[in-house]
């Protein structure tokens, strides 16, 4: 197994690379999407938003990342002495209309399958995405770690507030769309919209050596802002695994968003899918609680055995990268920096005993 390190967009730069190397990594997971867009988004901590009514901000403008683009930033982190291991989202202006069945679904269908040529010529072997309309929401910020330390989590209340048309993914992706908000439909409408994405991506991602990885939805609620979610339930990633056997068909695996789940343990799924050899990475954070009330704690104080986890891992001979994601804030400056190195020491250790 190896060590990584999540970076989001305006975190590119050496400082950062450096800071990751520092704390051990070995390994980046590239957020591309720039979430912090939105002015009131704050970057000095560098935790994600939580997410409004009006969304974390506007959308990119559509095109894809070039190779150009993605091989200058791999040379920066290769310098550094670090590997660029998968990126994490599509920009919702990428993709709205496949979420969405839109008018522009199989224009859009072709301008992703270009971008995952372009990264497989890149050399970046995972894409990770959530196929999600409403993306992370519902979610509370108050000190709900040890000492006091501000996390988010769920307070027993679920967003109902209906997306605004031209919204998706938290993101605006068209400032003039018409007045009204996006329509409701079904589990199974979702799931038939999924089948058409991965109908479509993946033999394109076999092809140029990427692997497609799946997120569970955060918070894993049945609905969030009128709209259905994908897998809410452990078991829910199965069917998205069966609807199309591929090598390139894998899951981004989030320890937390699991252990929130209400069916099923954190165990059971970890040995039910990294025996499959499912697993592309994993997002290794701990939690307390389960929806529609659970908060984010420090790595070492919440409901998981991250050794237990880990020794499930080894069994299973999993190889993959695993990354930190979330983490509370510690009470001082640079709040986000010690509350990642925080984590990133305990994974670096754990790790050293699992090899042990």
């Amino acid at each position: 197994m190896k060590l990584g390190f999540g970076l989001y967009r305006h975190m590119l730069n050496e400082q950062h690379y450096k800071f990751a190397k520092q704390c051990g990594a070995t390994h980046l997971v590239v957020h591309l999407v720039d979430y912090f867009g939105n002015a009131d988004n704050d970057k000095s901590s560098a935790n994600q938003p939580i997410g409004s009514k009006d969304g974390w901000g506007k959308a990119g403008n559509g095109k894809i990342w070039s190779l150009e683009e993605l091989l200058e930033i791999k040379a920066a982190i290769n310098k550094n002495g670090l590997e660029w291991y998968a990126i994490e989202n599509f920009d919702p202006a990428m993709w709205h209309d496949i979420l969405l069945d839109g008018s522009k679904k199989e224009e859009q269908m072709e301008l992703i399958k270009e971008q995952i040529r372009i990264v497989g010529r890149a050399g970046i072997p995972v894409f990770g995405y959530n196929f999600s309309l409403a993306g992370v929401a519902s979610r509370v910020e108050k000190p709900f770690a040890r000492g006091g330390a501000v996390s988010v989590g769920m307070e027993g209340s679920v967003d109902e507030r209906p997306i605004p048309n031209g919204m998706v993914w938290n993101m605006v992706y068209d400032e003039r769309a018409p007045k009204g908000n996006m329509p409701s439909i079904t589990h199974d409408t979702l799931w038939d919209r999924l089948h058409y994405f991965l109908d479509n991506i993946l033999p394109v991602a076999e092809e140029a050596g990427v692997k497609m990885a799946a997120h569970p939805d955060d918070p894993p609620m049945p609905i969030i802002r009128n709209t259905p979610r994908l897998v809410y339930q452990p078991h829910m990633y199965q069917r998205l695994i069966d609807m199309h056997p591929s090598s390139s068909n894998s899951l981004e695996f989030c320890l937390g968003s699991i252990s929130e789940m209400t069916d099923g343990t954190v165990y059971e799924a970890t040995e039910q899918y990294s025996k499959q050899n499912k697993i592309a990475y994993i997002h290794f954070r701990n939690t307390k609680g389960k929806v529609p009330n659970y908060r984010e704690v420090f790595i070492d104080e919440g409901d998981i055995e991250m050794l237990k986890v880990l020794d499930i891992l080894k069994k299973n001979h999993f190889d993959g990268v695993l990354i930190p994601d979330h983490t509370p804030q510690m009470s001082c400056e640079g709040s986000w920096y010690a509350g990642m190195a925080y984590a990133m020491g305990y994974m670096k250790a754990a790790l050293d005993i699992n090899k042990s």
